[in-house]
């Protein structure tokens, strides 16, 4: 039976919004509503949320969803701490984990879709969607790749694992510039709230 998971990564600290950026209001929910709304449209089974500063805000708005969460206490370490957070809470027969930023609200169902196809088809254990030459996310990881994943360095995050091993990376192409943009600012929002009018 298929164990595909989504990893939301929702523990950043949004300095640069100067509030918790995941629960300012996009179309008619929250930022972190939507992504998580996107993924479990897509052909995904399994949803896990990495929460960091003001997990009960986040675990709050997302009380009516079917998602799992875990807390990085070291959310401060960077990106690849909540990483390796989420691929620890997943079960020992998970099968492979796609990894979602919190503030990415416009990668649609139909790029999750495009990747796990890639992944089902072409038996590559590192999958990245790309457009226009630039890759994004989700970043498909199989879990043969777990103890690697703890040991990368937190600088340098999961790009060396597709250093490590180039051999094994897919690259696919999808029509999606979403997979491209993340909110970190008050202007970043400005622009993506303007486009959904």
């Amino acid at each position: 039976m298929p164990n595909k998971w989504a990893i939301i990564l929702a523990a950043g600290s949004s300095r640069r919004m100067g509030s918790q950026k995941l629960l300012l209001p996009y179309g008619s929910t929250t930022m972190i509503e939507t992504v998580v709304d996107q993924v479990q449209k897509s052909n995904i089974e399994h949803v896990l949320v990495v929460l960091g500063p003001e997990p009960g805000k986040v675990k709050k708005v997302l009380a009516n969803k079917a998602v799992k969460f875990c807390l990085n206490t070291r959310h401060e370490e960077g990106m690849l701490s909540s990483v390796i957070c989420g691929i620890r809470a997943l079960p020992q027969e998970a099968e492979a984990a796609l990894i979602y930023l919190g503030d990415q609200p416009e990668i649609p169902p139909e790029v999750s879709n495009r990747v796990l196809e890639a992944y089902d088809d072409d038996l590559f254990g590192i999958v990245i969607p790309v457009y226009n030459h630039r890759r994004g996310h989700p970043l498909l990881v199989d879990m043969k790749y777990r103890r690697e994943i703890e040991k990368l360095d937190l600088e340098q995050g999961l790009r060396a694992l597709r250093h490590q091993f180039p051999e094994d990376v897919l690259e696919v192409d999808v029509d999606a510039p979403g997979i491209l943009v993340d909110i970190d600012t008050r202007e970043d929002y400005s622009n993506a709230t303007k486009k959904q009018g």
